[in-house]
């Protein structure tokens, strides 16, 4: 009974430190949120950071994962409404870029992410799509709408093509209007391997 409180106990520290460290990057972005603040407005010490998540960067790879994790389920729920297959797939990919527009994703995914964490296909966030587009890829290779390539190559660069043009939009002057842009060539691009141009 103890040991569960205690576990109990520390996914609630764990829970208010992620919170507490998402406002303070959104709001003031990695480089300048303070430790201090950010555990002081949370109720906890710097020392449950520490313990936690070993550094400031290690909460922001948290904060990172939550949210890219979001960004990953709201894509996967507008290719199930797109009815799956290389529709679904195409929703998937442009919900996810169309997420760039989103402020608070711009700063901590989009900017501070890979600044500070480095190379977001190395992120396990990144990963898991990874995996989710493979199966996808997968499914329409055994039904022959796409071409015979190697479908964990494809599926890298089109979740790369995807990210890519995400970080185009929250780096732009002008999100909205580049977001169109990089859809159409997204979709321009992605067409390319099926086999024939209305292929699902």
């Amino acid at each position: 009974m103890t040991a569960k409180t205690r576990a109990e106990k520390m996914e609630e520290t764990r829970i208010k430190l992620i919170k507490a460290g998402r406002k303070a990057f959104a709001e003031k972005g990695y480089a300048e949120a303070s430790m201090d603040e950010l555990t002081a407005s949370a109720g906890l010490t710097r020392g449950a950071l520490y313990h936690n998540f070993g550094d400031k960067r290690g909460l922001l790879a948290a904060v990172v994962d939550e949210i890219d994790s979001a960004m990953a389920q709201q894509a996967k729920d507008a290719g199930d409404a797109a009815g799956g297959g290389w529709n679904g797939l195409m929703a998937e990919g442009r919900t996810y870029i169309e997420l760039a527009l989103d402020p608070e994703i711009q700063r901590i995914v989009l900017r501070d992410g890979p600044a500070f964490l480095g190379d977001p296909s190395q992120w396990p966030s990144q990963n898991r799509c990874l995996q989710a587009t493979i199966a996808t890829l997968t499914e329409l290779a055994d039904q022959g709408a796409i071409k015979p390539v190697d479908i964990e190559a494809l599926a890298r660069l089109l979740n790369g093509v995807a990210l890519n043009a995400a970080l185009w939009v929250a780096a732009s002057d002008d999100p909205k209007d580049t977001l169109g842009k990089a859809i159409a060539a997204f979709e321009c691009l992605a067409a390319g391997v099926l086999v024939t141009p209305n292929a699902n």
